[in-house]
């Protein structure tokens, strides 16, 4: 039986099969003894998003250091509001935060990541932004978006101008990836060409 660990581009975590290609945690332990979930989410402002296999590390997923999380791919880990890790990820960390102070951008970044998510024009937002456009995530990825299921990226759609969605990355990673931060995609996304 699959843990609820796994994590959708709104930020909500499931029990399903499919892991995903990376890891995080959202700043410590806030599952049960006995592996399940209560009322919490998370346990500090600390979100990130890590290696899936790092050197030779080793942790039980809902073990007693942490809750880990798998997401299908870093596009989705940035739109549930985690950045990357600063020790297995530290080139990428440092690439995208840059000269902000990690504690500064996790408090903005929370509160970001309590609001809900705002309907904009899809025309100016940048690549590997999450957007909901009726109750489907889709991931922006040149001129088409692609739908998002834990699986992969199943189906794309051309990009216009008169579409709208609901943007659900968070407005300090959006910038930051209009910006020219490159997320790490999963390997479905790649059949429609690259960005």
């Amino acid at each position: 039986m699959s843990l609820q660990n796994r994590v959708d581009p709104w930020g909500a975590l499931h029990a399903v099969a499919e892991r995903g290609t990376m890891l995080g945690n959202r700043g410590g332990r806030f599952h049960r003894d006995d592996r399940t979930l209560g009322n919490r989410r998370w346990a500090s402002s600390h979100w990130i998003c890590c290696e899936l296999h790092w050197k030779d590390a080793h942790h039980e997923p809902m073990g007693t250091g942490y809750t880990s999380l798998f997401f299908l791919d870093e596009v989705t880990a940035l739109a549930a509001g985690h950045r990357p890790c600063f020790f297995c990820r530290r080139q990428e960390a440092k690439a995208f935060l840059g000269e902000r102070r990690v504690a500064d951008f996790d408090r903005v970044l929370h509160d970001e990541r309590l609001r809900p998510p705002r309907q904009e024009d899809l025309a100016g937002l940048p690549d590997g932004v999450m957007i909901d456009i009726g109750g489907a995530a889709f991931a922006v990825r040149g001129e088409q978006l692609l739908r998002w299921s834990f699986a992969g990226y199943a189906e794309r759609v051309p990009r216009n101008a008169t579409l709208q969605g609901k943007v659900l990355t968070a407005p300090s990673i959006a910038a930051i990836l209009r910006n020219g931060y490159k997320p790490r995609w999963h390997s479905t996304a790649l059949q429609w060409g690259t960005t």
